[in-house]
């Protein structure tokens, strides 16, 4: 299924969602995060992602990098942002501020 983004009254609801996902940024056909953890955050993280993920049937794209977790949602091929990777999104960000109150 497809989100409707945007319509007649010229109201954008991706941009709407994403006002509500802070650090979350546009980059074309993706959203995108990076967050500052340590190993121990970015592997909780992660599986919590994937556990969301799986319950969405999507795959996000999830780096280490130089001690950052770099998230990508959304298709590289070029489809439309879904209703279901704004979800998603969300789901992390929410994973995200528990793992890290936890440590």
């Amino acid at each position: 299924m497809r989100a409707l983004w945007s319509s007649r009254t010229g109201r954008d609801y991706l941009s709407d969602a994403l006002t509500q996902l802070d650090g979350w940024t546009q980059d074309g056909q993706q959203l995108r995060r990076t967050l500052l953890l340590d190993d121990s955050q970015h592997a909780e993280l992660t599986e919590r992602i994937k556990v969301a993920a799986d319950a969405l049937h999507l795959r996000p794209d999830v780096r280490r990098a130089d001690g950052r977790t770099q998230i990508r949602l959304g298709s590289p091929d070029g489809d439309k942002i879904t209703d279901g990777d704004v979800a998603l999104a969300a789901r992390i960000e929410d994973a995200y501020r528990t793992v890290v109150d936890l440590h």
